[in-house]
């Protein structure tokens, strides 16, 4: 607990994160060189192991343009145990997710990212390999500009934003996969969850440091089971680069994430909070109105489902069009 207490001291004193319209729009629409809409890291949950895995630590905005229209892919391995004795096997549990998402201007200081997923999940168990697929849960988040700096005098500049949004129950929920070890494997949570989130970019030159706070309000769905409600931050420290008219933004930071207990039939289930603290590495490329992007999150510290499972490693692929 104290450690995750220091790691969210750190991560606020970097301040809140944030995305933005034009991205610090002292830049050209189609250089993306100048362009930076930020590498934003909303909701992770622990139920997003699989149902709800529509963004999160993974983030749901692109580094090089800040208004797009994309396919990206997502991969998270876990390996999962009933710890009911000191040699229980451990299973290897796969999500994956084929996400069309986007980030689209709305009116004046106001930008809408959609998440549409697809989900085709496997894992190992005593009795063989089992697979599951099928359209996960729709999310829809509204952010609204509060602070963007535009004097070009400035040594800083800023942008801030705040804004909310909704997942719907448009994935399947499968009762039979709550009493497993880990009640995640599911394509989608059944119910109407809420988020809460704001962002904050600094930038100098060349350089900038996006941070972000989200919280999601999870409900309970038609089988009386309810995900625990999460908090999530990162921050995001970035470079863009030019090189024979192609554009590199490089990127290293922070992640975490915390889940409070899961609920059935209003029961408090045991062993389902945690948290997951992660170093990420990545890059995107960008051309003219496409770019392309990969990133890597590796956990440092986890406690997960009462450590009956772990997380192995998370990364992402995404081909975005500049709108």
């Amino acid at each position: 607990m104290k450690k995750n207490l220091l790691h969210l001291l750190l991560l606020l004193s970097f301040s809140i994160h944030a995305t933005e319209k034009d991205s610090l729009s002292l830049f050209k629409k189609y250089d993306f060189s100048n362009r930076v809409g930020i590498f934003e890291e909303e909701e992770e949950d622990c139920d997003a192991c699989g149902c709800s895995a529509s963004g999160g630590s993974m983030g749901f905005a692109s580094m090089l343009t800040s208004n797009f229209i994309g396919i990206r892919y997502f991969n998270q391995s876990y390996k999962s145990t009933d710890g009911l004795y000191s040699n229980s096997p451990w299973y290897n549990e796969n999500f994956n997710t084929i996400q069309i998402w986007g980030r689209i201007p709305i009116i004046k200081n106001v930008q809408a990212t959609v998440l549409l997923p697809y989900h085709f999940h496997n894992r190992e168990s005593n009795n063989g390999r089992q697979n599951i697929s099928g359209i996960g849960d729709i999310t829809l988040l509204g952010m609204y500009q509060i602070v963007q700096t535009k004097t070009d005098s400035l040594i800083f500049k800023h942008t801030l934003q705040f804004g909310g949004g909704v997942k719907m129950p448009t994935g399947k929920f499968d009762e039979t996969n709550n009493g497993s070890v880990n009640p995640s494997y599911q394509v989608g949570t059944g119910s109407w969850d809420y988020l809460l989130a704001t962002e904050y970019i600094i930038r100098r030159k060349n350089w900038g440091l996006n941070n972000m706070v989200n919280y999601v309000i999870k409900t309970e769905n038609d089988k009386s089971y309810r995900f625990g409600n999460q908090f999530n931050y990162a921050s995001t420290l970035f470079y863009i680069v030019e090189k024979n008219h192609f554009s590199y933004a490089p990127q290293l930071g922070i992640a975490g994430e915390l889940y409070d207990d899961n609920y059935q039939r209003g029961q408090k289930v045991r062993g389902t909070a945690g948290d997951i603290f992660l170093g990420k590495l990545g890059i995107e490329v960008g051309k003219k109105n496409l770019s392309f992007g990969a990133n890597y999150m590796i956990p440092i510290q986890q406690n997960l489902t009462g450590g009956n499972v772990e997380a192995n490693y998370r990364w992402s692929l995404n081909l975005n069009y500049t709108l």
